[in-house]
């Protein structure tokens, strides 16, 4: 009876064959594992996802250059017809309207004009480097080609693109609009740090402002409304605007230190103060009118054909 008894498993034999199913999960585990860190860079379409930033870039550039280059030609007259004391000179209304006949007879004479190629190089330079630098992000974290970023490096980059292109297209606008007659002179530093110090309230305002107020206007905004505008749009059009009355007074004053040298004319600050003041407003205004198209329209052309191409490309 004892013989026909089965006999009790080995224990070594029953770890084995409990246990046997366990080296084949991890395995399976480790093999992901691997296959996860083999690709830690999104590098599909790379070739593609670049071509698709310029591409964003140069449509919003194309678009909003003829509009800025005709309200910085208005707003460089006003200023300079002012600084002057000029009669006789066209009105703005004169000019708007000579301006827009221009661009509507002759647009391609318009579009490859030296100040709307200027324009272009300014805000296609800085959408392509905040383009740029949203790809070499998803790159390098393996996030969707259509993944955008919002933090310091970011800023910093686009604030570098667009100071720097900024300072070069000044430099050349106010040799170009400068008093008839004036010999070209260098710009000075202190005009320089001028305008760079207004480039960089702008950039703030438009890259930085946006994403902290956003979320107050949303809680502030019917569900109803919330359907056909949000938070982030109302702000991307309103803090770039709104800073332009701060910054204003610093464009003013490096284009008026520039044409006006305090070392020839012997001016004082009160002089400069006169100027910037009368001037302020006007100034402001078109300024607003400038950066609403830069950064309101240009952003959101450039926003949508990137995201419609990235996606098309995941």
């Amino acid at each position: 009876m004892k013989d026909s008894e089965p006999a009790p498993a080995s224990p070594g034999l029953a770890m084995s064959s409990s246990t046997g199913s366990a080296p084949t999960s991890t395995s399976v585990a480790h093999q992901q594992s691997l296959g996860a860190t083999t690709k830690s860079r999104n590098t599909d379409n790379l070739g593609l996802r670049l071509g698709s930033d310029v591409l964003s870039a140069a449509s919003a550039g194309v678009l909003i250059a003829p509009i800025i280059s005709i309200i910085d030609k208005l707003a460089n007259k006003k200023f300079r017809s002012v600084m002057e004391n000029a009669s006789g000179r066209n009105t703005l209304a004169s000019s708007l309207k000579s301006s827009l006949k221009s661009l509507l007879r002759r647009p391609l004479a318009t579009i490859l004009s030296k100040p709307t190629a200027l324009i272009f190089l300014v805000y296609g330079g800085t959408y392509l480097t905040a383009n740029t630098l949203d790809t070499v992000n998803s790159t390098v974290q393996n996030r969707p080609a259509s993944h955008v970023t919002a933090g310091i490096p970011k800023f910093a980059a686009s604030s570098a693109a667009n100071i720097g292109l900024g300072i070069y297209k000044d430099q050349v606008f106010v040799r170009m609009f400068g008093p008839p007659g004036a010999l070209p002179r260098a710009v000075q530093p202190a005009s320089y740090a001028l305008f760079a110090l207004r480039d960089c309230l702008t950039i703030f305002a438009s890259f930085n402002v946006p994403p902290l107020l956003a979320p107050r206007i949303d809680e502030r905004l019917s569900a109803e409304l919330r359907r056909h505008i949000s938070g982030a749009t109302c702000t991307q059009f309103l803090a770039p605007a709104a800073v332009q009355l701060i910054s204003t007074p610093f464009h003013l004053l490096g284009l008026d230190m520039y044409n006006r040298p305090a070392a020839a004319l012997g001016l004082g600050w009160r002089e400069r103060w006169e100027l910037v003041r009368r001037t302020w407003l006007p100034s402001a205004a078109a300024r607003i009118c400038r950066i609403v198209p830069a950064f309101g329209v240009g952003g959101v052309v450039n926003t949508k054909v990137r995201r419609n191409l990235m996606e098309s490309l995941e």
